[in-house]
């Protein structure tokens, strides 16, 4: 398994964890729960959510999908060939992941390194 910072489209690449959201979410709870205890606790738990998901889920790119896993176990594949678009949204500080299938549409928040995300899918899946 590959985890350079420029993985070819053949190698199987892993996506490390990004904690970035998960700790800002939970730091931008700790104040508000002095304005407001319910919309500060609500991004304090959506925070721990979220990094908890970033320390279970990783998101291995191959030759031919992408692969969600949980822990070990093998979540749900999508296959590159059915991709119509994807999309990272807000480039200075990327925060969610769309990308549109030929039956579904999938938003994703950023719990993985965003940088190693947008080189393999430009190599695996060029937009048009």
């Amino acid at each position: 398994m590959t985890t350079s910072l420029t993985p070819d489209k053949l190698s199987t690449v892993e996506l490390k964890p990004s904690y970035n959201i998960p700790l800002v979410l939970v730091f931008a709870g700790i104040p508000l729960l002095l304005v407001n205890p319910w919309i500060g606790g609500i991004f304090a738990i959506l925070g721990l959510f979220l990094m908890f998901q970033s320390v279970i889920i990783r998101l291995k790119f191959t030759a031919t999908d992408l692969e969600v896993y949980r822990g070990e176990t093998l979540i749900r594949s999508f296959p590159y060939r059915e991709w119509e678009n994807w999309r990272i949204f807000w480039h200075p500080v990327p925060i969610l992941f769309y990308f549109k299938e030929i039956k579904s549409i999938h938003f994703l928040p950023i719990i993985f390194d965003p940088k190693t995300l947008k080189i393999c899918l430009e190599q695996r899946c060029p937009q048009k």
